[in-house]
């Protein structure tokens, strides 16, 4: 090394040796790890955020420069300290709190494609499973260079290679570099706005954001934000829910004659059908049908089938899923309503009104905990009456994945609590195995069903866990056959969110039949179809319709094909099945789709053609500004609603505000429940029916995991079946 450094030029050499220099020094120290965590920034911005996808050499500047003034600002903080040993190790342990913040965006990047908010943060506990989780989560191999220059400048620092400065900064030298971060984060704003106008007080979506103003900035807004909505909520008044009657009541789509009523009276299962896109349907791999059951359902005389459905979740993902199809109403701008509101949110829910116009009884199946996504509390608030989680069922082993118990299993382990639910009921089953990371254990896999070779890990597996998925649900539904459930029996089937990250859609292009070198963002957006299936036996008139319409859309269109009107009730979805509706498609991210045109961050697309429209005609125009225009109004009217939690105010005609402390779902108090419900004279439960002789032995699964001898039922269902036969 010697020998290298004397053939350096001079110029180097002196170079070299002035670095070193200041180094040693408090502001070289503090210019070093501000440099650093700008590199960071821009590195994970390269491998881990897709460079922000920016599309000309100005957004390339921006998003060169947009981490330089937030760094040069947060960490002058240390330079206050005088105790050079306050000052040093304020700096590492800021640098390294920095980093941690950065590398914890990444990894929720990795998850969900989306940048953590403020409400993610303060609300981790109701979305983390304690650590569990995390596991699913995937690691990269260049992860470690997030770190190793913390512990460089760590054994540097230990080592005294770099010296530590005693001298203080001048308190007016550090309110100058504190001025200059300012500065340079103004000037980043002044020229992100020159590109994106509007860009603060529209906000477009996140991504935006931090392409403009970097990560940290975006986090500081978003607090901001956060903490005016909490001002907003505690400030509202009755009379702002006047405008959004009116706008609800404008924009009411009637029922349709030939379908209204047609399922009246039939009991309602929801599957929940985990990070399932419409793609999967009908998709054959090495010549097999990836859901050979779920496409004959699809296809089915019975069952009305939308091929141009699409999730309109946001942060909240699956918890955003649930509010829209049970509440007809969106979720949060930023963060998941159920883990942020849901404590003390007034809902006006399916569960709710199924149960007082036509008496149902409700109950949702989880294989995961009821803290997870905060359910426990907006169960109670929504009006379930049971919530069976993963604490009524044995998850020990090999029978759970890290989100919760195996679908075979969640659907066989339920029957004993189904079968004691008072008809008709309202029931909603939550599935986990076609989670991200798509890993089940070998033992659970078709040996028969062999996947693709794409490249990508999460696509492979993905068709894998579909599969699985798909045996699941034809086992329940053999399940309902079975036990004679099936006839009287409305099974609504849907995807809630995407499961392929877009950043995967290059092995996922070619077998789609795409090209990757030609895969733009309209095709991305229109991987964000997810199927829904509504499955009616006896309907005979069903079929694949073509509509354009959302998650929020079908809370009505399952109660008016139970002959339950929802003219009276607060929801923005219209029945799909309704000939008045409109197609206009809203996402929670203002973005819009419709059968001839879609929105994709500001960037108007042809459907038809798959071509961006960069001229359009004045006629055009005028039509692309009314659908924003209806975009922007329809999720102001919902976060208006939501944020400040206007329905309290609300009282429609025959309903009763539910009462949460009325429910308690401790797993004594819910046995008994059911237990007693059942042996009631005017019992209609189907263990009632038959005579009290339980429905088990009728499910037959060939999951690994479980015993299917029917002797064996007390073994199976450990607590619950005991309880029962007591």
């Amino acid at each position: 090394m010697k020998n290298v450094f004397k053939n350096l030029p001079s110029f180097v050499k002196q170079i070299f040796t002035k670095s070193c220099q200041a180094i040693n020094t408090r502001l070289g120290f503090y210019v070093l790890v501000v440099i650093l965590m700008v590199l960071k920034t821009l590195f994970a911005y390269g491998m881990d955020f897709s460079w922000l996808h920016v599309s000309s050499p100005y957004q390339v500047f921006l998003m060169l420069i947009n981490p330089i003034g937030f760094n040069m600002l947060v960490l002058a903080l240390p330079l206050f300290f005088k105790n050079k040993h306050l000052f040093y190790g304020g700096m590492m342990a800021l640098s390294a709190g920095l980093t941690t913040f950065l590398y914890i965006s990444i990894v929720y990047f990795r998850e969900f494609t989306d940048y953590m908010s403020v409400n993610v943060i303060l609300n981790y506990s109701s979305v983390n499973q304690g650590g569990k989780a995390a596991g699913a989560i995937s690691f990269n191999g260049h992860d470690f260079l997030y770190w190793i220059d913390l512990v460089i400048l760590l054994v540097l620092l230990l080592t005294r290679r770099i010296k530590q400065d005693a001298r203080p900064i001048r308190t007016g030298k550090i309110f100058t570099l504190m001025a200059a971060g300012w500065l340079v984060i103004i000037a980043n704003l002044a020229l992100a706005d020159i590109d994106r106008p509007q860009l603060l007080t529209r906000q477009f979506d996140r991504e935006y954001l931090v392409k403009y103003l970097g990560i940290g900035p975006f986090t500081a807004l978003d607090g901001y934000n956060t903490f005016t909505t909490s001002q907003v909520r505690k400030k509202a008044k009755p009379e702002e829910l006047d405008k959004v009657k009116k706008y609800v009541q404008e924009n009411y789509a009637g029922m349709n004659p030939t379908y209204a009523g047609k399922a009246k009276g039939k009991n309602v299962i929801v599957i929940h059908l985990e990070s399932f896109q419409q793609f999967a349907i009908d998709k054959k791999i090495n010549g097999q049908e990836v859901t050979p059951f779920l496409n004959s359902l699809y296809h089915s005389s019975d069952s009305i089938s939308f091929d141009n459905f699409f999730h309109q979740v946001g942060q909240g993902k699956t918890s955003d899923a649930e509010n829209l199809m049970e509440t007809s109403t969106y979720g949060l701008p930023q963060g998941s309503l159920f883990a942020k509101l849901g404590n003390d949110q007034t809902f006006q829910a399916m569960p709710a009104i199924l149960n007082q116009r036509e008496g149902y009884s409700s109950a949702v199946f989880h294989g995961n905990t009821g803290s997870f996504w905060n359910r426990t509390n907006v169960y109670k608030n929504m009006g379930y009456q049971n919530w069976i989680s993963g604490e009524y069922f044995d998850t020990a082993g090999k029978k759970s994945t890290a989100w919760g118990l195996k679908d075979k299993l969640l659907f066989k382990d339920s029957v004993p609590y189904l079968e004691h639910l008072q008809q008709p009921f309202y029931a909603k089953y939550i599935t986990v195995s076609n989670h991200i990371p798509y890993e089940i254990d070998k033992d659970d896999q078709d040996p028969n069903f062999q996947t693709t070779n794409s490249g990508s890990k999460y696509i492979d597996n993905y068709f894998v866990t579909n599969h699985y998925l798909d045996q699941a649900v034809k086992e329940f539904f053999d399940y309902l056959k079975n036990s004679g459930l099936y006839d009287n029996t409305m099974v609504v089937l849907y995807g809630d969110h995407f499961g392929i990250n877009n950043s995967d859609s290059k092995y996922l292009a070619p077998i789609l039949g795409k090209d990757p070198d030609n895969w733009t963002d309209l095709d991305n957006e229109n991987l964000q179809r997810t199927p829904l299936i509504i499955h009616v036996p006896g309907l005979k008139n069903g079929g694949i319709n073509h509509t354009y319409g959302g998650e929020v859309d079908v809370a009505p269109t399952i109660e008016h094909l139970l002959g339950i009107s929802s003219e009276r009730y607060i929801q923005f979805g219209q029945d799909l099945l309704s000939t008045s509706r409109s197609q206009l498609v809203v996402m929670r991210n203002k973005d819009w789709i419709t059968p001839e045109y879609a929105s994709i961050s500001g960037t108007i697309w042809d459907t038809k053609s798959g071509q961006k429209i960069t001229d359009p005609t004045p006629e055009q125009q005028k039509l692309f500004n009314k659908y924003q225009a209806e975009a922007n109004e329809k999720l102001a009217m919902s976060d208006s609603l939501n944020q400040k939690n206007l329905l309290r105010f609300y009282h429609p005609l025959g309903f009763k505000a539910v009462d949460a402390a009325a429910y308690d779902y401790s797993k004594t108090k819910t046995l008994n429940r059911l237990k007693k419900a059942s042996e009631n004279k005017d019992s209609t439960s189907l263990i009632s029916q038959n005579g009290g002789q339980s429905t088990v032995s009728e499910y037959i699964t060939d999951a690994p995991e479980i015993n299917d001898d029917p002797s064996s039922t007390a073994t199976d269902y450990d607590g619950a079946a005991k309880a029962f036969l007591n």
